[in-house]
Order: C-alpha cells, then structure tokens, then sequence
C-alpha cells in the first residue's frame, strides 16, 4: 500500500516590527469574524496581549482573554472549557507554555489557532506539536498546525536575550535531529523526507554559520527576523514530515530526561544545544563545531553553565533512551553510566 502522506501548513505568517497592531485586520482577512479567545501568560499580557486585543477590538470581534500559568494538563482543560463558552478562533500571545496550552486546546475543540510569539524562543510556534507536561516528562503531542504565525520583531527584540539564545539552540539541535531520523530510516525502514530533512538541516546551518553575528547583533530586529525565520522554517519542516522528526532526536531525549530529573534547571533549548554536542559524537559529526557555535551565540556548553552537577548529565544520558519510544543513535541499549560519563568528558560537557 502506497504511503498517505498529509501536509498541514500555516495559510499566513507574518513578521516584521509593529505587525501586532494588524491582529485584527489580520483576523477579518482570514474569513473570521466575532468571537475570539485570547491565551496569554501574566507578563505577556502586558506587553502584547494587550496590544493584540485592542487591534481586535478596533475592528468590531468580542474578546475573551485567559491567563496560562502552566503548560500542563489542567491549564489545558481550563482553556478547553473557556472555548466551549462559544468562540470561532483561539490567539496565543505569549512563549512556549502559552502557545502549546492554546495550541491544544484549540485542536481538541477544532477550531482554528494563531501564533503571536512574543519571545524567539523554540520551534513550537509553527509547528503542530506541543510539549505538555504530567507526572512524567514533558510529552510532545500532535495538536493542529497554526493558521496563522504574526512575530512582532520589535516585542521580540526587546525580550531577554536569554530566551533567544535557547531558540537557537533548539534550532541548531535540528543538526543531530535529521541524522537520527536518517539513521532509523536505514535501519528500521522509517519513513523519511529528503525535503523536510534538507529544510531543517538549513535551518541550523544558518544559525551555525551566523552564530557570531548573532551574539553581537542579538538586539537588532534583522537578527531577530533571521532566527524567527529558522524558528518558523524549522516549525515547517515538522508540518511537511507529518511529525517532529526533522527536529527532535537523541538531543531531544537528552533534554527530556533532564526535565524528568532536574526540572526547571535550564530551558529547552540551551539542554538540546547541550545534547546536540554529545549526540553528534556519537554520529560521527563535527560536534566541536557545534559547540564552538553554542559558545559564540552564548549558549551553554557545559553541565556547570546549565546549572548542573555531572552525576545529573550522566543519568540523563543513561535513561535518554526510554524517554519515548524513537529510534535514535541512543537506541536499543542506550548508554551504561561509564559510558555516559566518557562521552560527556570527551565533548567537555563535564571536567576530567
């Protein structure tokens, strides 16, 4: 039987500096029209929710607005039971927690949600899947792609510079990411997408190459259009593999394991950058290369710079394996404790 393959992708992204004062405008040309339901966080709220629900209230639409606290189960339901009060559209304003709470809910109600992302800060704001946290690790989760991707490149800009480095991060993560799903495809028959493979693989690429200029330049709007684009590239590349492969291997499961047992040390995306330098030893790749582009970004290299004893990055690479069933090079075994720790004194992630 010939493989069925589905592409859901966003109808409208748009960035540029201002663009939240279009939200409204934006709204009406995509075809809604009255009842919308605003998510944002207790900051973001002041610093574009705000913003996005006068645009929509200018041009005539009733807006609902709630606060996300968390980006887990409860909020969820919460946000699920706000939308069955009655609204045709679901706007996230706000960062990771915010978007992916939104994101699902909108899904499990189907009705259609747009991204406002008031920090670069993770791919999530394009793609369909969401990261949802229980009483295990966060889960990722298909939701629905976002109809619509608005990046204000000046609320961005003027976040903490910390949430963009971590985007990049997660971007530059894409680099191990396609050689896992490679890897599976040769081994286990998985499928796999040249495309979506190449368009992720760029997407780290550019940020490698560019990891200079965006230490230096990390306030200026053009530095910030170039990672929301990898961001929103990479998000992409998601939708048209029909899963988070092109960007979530073993770094991916490294990073996961370490919420499991040191939650709320790091972000996202500084674990992945950390991850990635290890998981590219293990395939044979330039790991020094991407650890000489994490350091140059300002990234964290290093357990010490994560805020992390040793014995935790050895743990999380024993159990990185059992995170979620994906063949990735930690795969069948994973890796004995001794062979952890040798592997992370080698990439210089922990000292000899």
């Amino acid at each position: 039987m010939p493989r069925i393959h589905s592409m859901d992708l966003p109808r409208k992204v748009i960035v540029g500096q201002g663009v939240i004062s279009q939200i409204g405008d934006i709204c009406k040309d995509l075809g809604f029209k009255k009842n919308v339901l605003v998510f944002s966080g207790k900051n973001t709220m002041k610093i574009a929710g705000k913003h996005a629900i006068d645009s929509l209230e200018n041009v005539s639409f009733d807006v609902v607005q709630m606060i996300v606290t968390r980006s887990d189960n409860e909020n969820v339901l919460a946000a699920q039971r706000k939308i069955r009060k009655g609204v045709e559209l679901v706007i996230g304003v706000g960062g990771g927690k915010v978007i992916d709470v939104s994101k699902l809910a909108a899904a499990n109600e189907r009705i259609p949600f747009i991204s406002v992302p008031t920090a670069a800060s993770h791919d999530g704001i394009a793609s369909s899947r969401v990261s949802i946290k229980g009483s295990g690790p966060p889960q990722s989760t298909e939701a629905k792609t976002p109809v619509a991707i608005i990046a204000d490149t000046h609320i961005i800009a003027n976040a903490p510079s910390h949430l963009m480095i971590s985007g990049c991060g997660d971007v530059i993560a894409n680099a191990t990411a396609v050689r896992d799903w490679e890897f599976a495809h040769k081994l286990k028959g998985e499928y796999y997408g040249y495309y979506a493979a190449s368009l992720s693989g760029m997407c780290a690429k550019i940020i490698i190459d560019n990891a200079n200029i965006i230490q230096k330049m990390k306030e200026k709007e053009e530095t910030v259009r170039t990672v929301l684009e990898a961001l929103i590239s990479s998000g992409v590349a998601m939708c048209i593999a029909g899963s988070s492969r092109p960007a979530s291997g073993s770094e991916h499961l490294f990073s996961h394991a370490l919420d499991l047992i040191a939650p709320n040390c790091a972000l996202h995306g500084e674990q992945c950058g950390v991850g990635t330098i290890m998981m590219m030893y293990l395939h044979g790749g330039p790991w020094e290369k991407i650890r000489d582009a994490l350091r140059d970004i300002g990234a964290p290299t290093t357990a010490k710079e994560l805020g992390l004893e040793d014995k935790l990055i050895i743990k999380a690479l024993s159990i990185a394996h059992t995170i979620r069933d994906r063949f990735t090079i930690l795969s069948e075994n994973g890796l004995t404790p001794n062979a952890a720790e040798k592997l992370a004194k080698i990439t210089r992630v922990i000292e000899y």
